[in-house]
């Protein structure tokens, strides 16, 4: 049984909060737009992470990061990317890469919004966290955990806070 922490869409900003909803998870995954070498180093350092980087991360973070990630854990195999869309709506890499892995959960970030959809076409979990940072249109702050056991997934949580707007 592992607990996950995810989050989306930093864009250089972690609110205080998300360090203690996720004070129970095993580990973190970070769906894309970091930011900034930095807020993946905070997020390090609290817990292990696993990362890709999005359209707005540079030289640094891509040095690091893998555009997508393909692996398995507690039987479930999973897919981050951060442009990966949603079902009915996938991206062409997206839709690629669930056509020759077969995920049973594909995340994704890069809209700010917050989504959780049974794919039964594909027969996988869809989930977008939403935005965590405070750039963007979006409104609330949101990231989510949940448990993977066995292959499957339960406790999903959702954190949500009114954004502040500069």
């Amino acid at each position: 049984m592992k607990r996950i922490g995810l989050i989306s869409d930093t864009h250089g900003y972690i609110h205080p909060r998300v360090f203690s909803f996720f004070s129970n998870c095993d580990e973190i995954w970070h769906a894309g737009d970091i930011g900034n070498i930095e807020t993946l180093d905070k997020l390090q350092k609290f817990k292990p992470t696993r990362a890709v980087y999005g359209n707005i991360d540079g030289g640094s973070l891509r040095q690091e990061l893998n555009e997508f990630e393909l692996f398995n854990i507690e039987g479930l195999k999973v897919i981050i990317i951060h442009i990966g869309g949603y079902p009915g709506r996938y991206s062409q890499k997206g839709r690629e890469l669930i056509q020759t892995h077969k995920p049973g959960l594909f995340i994704s970030g890069h809209s700010h919004i917050l989504k959780v959809i049974a794919d039964r076409k594909n027969n996988l979990l869809h989930i977008n966290p939403g935005a965590s940072g405070n750039s963007g249109i979006h409104k609330l702050i949101t990231i989510t955990k949940f448990i993977i056991d066995a292959g499957n997934i339960s406790e999903l949580e959702v954190f949500e806070i009114k954004r502040k707007f500069n």
